[in-house]
């Protein structure tokens, strides 16, 4: 059984609870992950959350998204799930966002409720999704993107609109961006 670590409003862990339980109505705050996988040509890969997903089916969002296990680094997790989700092997596995946090409501009232550092990694792979997880694939320019995001024109999920407001501030290319400090981690993702 998965299970997710429960958090205070300070990032400390304060407990873990099933995964299948754990968003509802009133989901208590947890620990997640979400990465962002650029390939050689400088494209995002975008991705279609599987259309039987309990949250957001259907949904356009970020490469991939995750919790980590109780007692797993935030970089055995990314790592773990992208192979799970899309089989991809990536390299270059960088912090972006240490302090990004969100909360989202579905319109059946399931809330998200996370806080979730961002990290970007690069791959010389094409994804072989696994169809539990992921509906689709598609690589984007990242540009192109970015723009449509922050114009509104991009159906995507809340969490990745969120996330390319905040990366877009930290520059136009990605292989750019500057490494996130370690140290500003929620405490339960410095393992």
């Amino acid at each position: 059984m998965e299970q997710v670590v429960l958090l205070d409003d300070s990032g400390q862990a304060i407990g873990v609870e099933d995964k299948v339980t754990v968003h509802h109505l009133d989901t208590p705050l947890h620990l997640a992950f979400s990465c962002y996988v650029f390939n050689d040509r400088g494209e995002f890969l975008l991705t279609q959350r599987a259309h039987h997903k309990r949250t957001w089916p259907s949904v356009w969002t970020n490469t991939c998204c995750g919790h980590p296990a109780p007692g797993e680094s935030m970089r055995e997790a990314i790592v773990r799930r992208l192979g799970e989700e899309l089989g991809l092997v990536v390299r270059d596995l960088r912090l972006a966002l240490p302090r990004f946090r969100y909360r989202a409501v579905m319109p059946n009232g399931v809330v998200e409720n996370e806080m979730c550092p961002v990290f970007v990694a690069f791959t010389e792979s094409d994804p072989a999704p696994n169809p539990d997880e992921v509906a689709e694939t598609r690589w984007v320019e990242w540009k192109r993107f970015s723009e449509d995001v922050l114009a509104d024109r991009a159906e995507i999920s809340p969490w990745c609109a969120q996330q390319v407001r905040e990366l877009a501030e930290l520059g136009a290319e990605p292989t750019q961006w500057p490494q996130g400090a370690e140290t500003d981690l929620p405490p339960a993702a410095t393992r």
